[in-house]
């Protein structure tokens, strides 16, 4: 039997997920896996073709590959600061064949900008940890506290390094929590991201919110809109239409 080269991108005790467009990622799911608030981030970001795009804090990958999915960008970067989530994107990304698409950069958030240069791109992107201090309980597992934890990056670091990473003009997208919404649109508006476009998540319509998607520009003028709220839920385990569209399922 001819062996399966993809076969040996793949380690004991990870598995291959299908993400249901055509492409797969590598995880493991003893230490970190995507959720929900990726994909929507994917669905959210208004990303041109011709653009070129870093996914700040990208872990496994997830965001670049969901970006490539809906055609959405030139050229992908993600930026992760764990090497063994870096490799793991890395192995995803031969994979699923997409070397010339597809770039994993391991490194600092806080360095972005020497890494890859001012003004580098049209569009970033970024799924930050929600927590700080003590809000919530910090996981166990190192990959897992840093990605929901700021222990290697704050807000402010993130948004920062978007500032200097952007061109002129150019969007950042960020998903986060409501918790910290005056704080978000404070930090973006002293790095002269303005914010244009906002959406709150709810899990379901009678719930409070529980996410907020929100896109900034770059030297963008004084104006926002606020879309009308996405439900995730109709009832325990039944995906609204409009979860099942960003999803592509219908």
């Amino acid at each position: 039997m001819e062996k399966n080269p993809q076969n040996d991108l793949v380690y004991p005790g990870e598995r291959v997920d299908d993400l249901q467009n055509g492409l797969y990622v590598i995880q493991n799911p003893e230490k970190f896996c995507f959720g929900m608030d990726a994909v929507l981030l994917s669905g959210f970001a208004d990303i041109r073709q011709n653009e070129k795009v870093l996914d700040m804090g990208t872990g496994t990958g997830i965001i670049p590959f969901l970006l490539k999915a809906k055609d959405k960008g030139s050229h992908l970067t993600g930026l992760e600061i764990q090497e063994e989530c870096a490799d793991m994107a890395r192995r995803s990304v031969s994979y699923n064949h997409l070397e010339a698409d597809i770039d994993i950069v391991c490194g600092d958030i806080k360095e972005a900008a020497e890494i890859f240069g001012a003004a580098s791109f049209h569009a970033v992107t970024s799924n930050p940890p929600y927590m700080i201090g003590q809000h919530g309980l910090q996981n166990s597992y190192m990959a897992k506290a840093i990605a929901r934890h700021e222990i290697t990056c704050s807000l402010e670091d993130v948004v920062k390094a978007a500032k200097w990473l952007l061109k002129t003009g150019g969007h950042f997208y960020m998903v986060h929590r409501p918790f910290r919404l005056a704080e978000i649109i404070q930090v973006l508006m002293k790095y002269k991201l303005e914010p244009k476009r906002m959406q709150l998540v709810y899990p379901y319509i009678d719930r409070e919110p529980n996410m907020v998607l929100i896109e900034a520009r770059k030297g963008g003028n004084s104006r926002i809109t606020v879309e009308r709220p996405l439900i995730v839920y109709e009832k325990p385990g039944v995906y609204t239409s409009d979860i099942l569209e960003i999803y592509g399922r219908v």
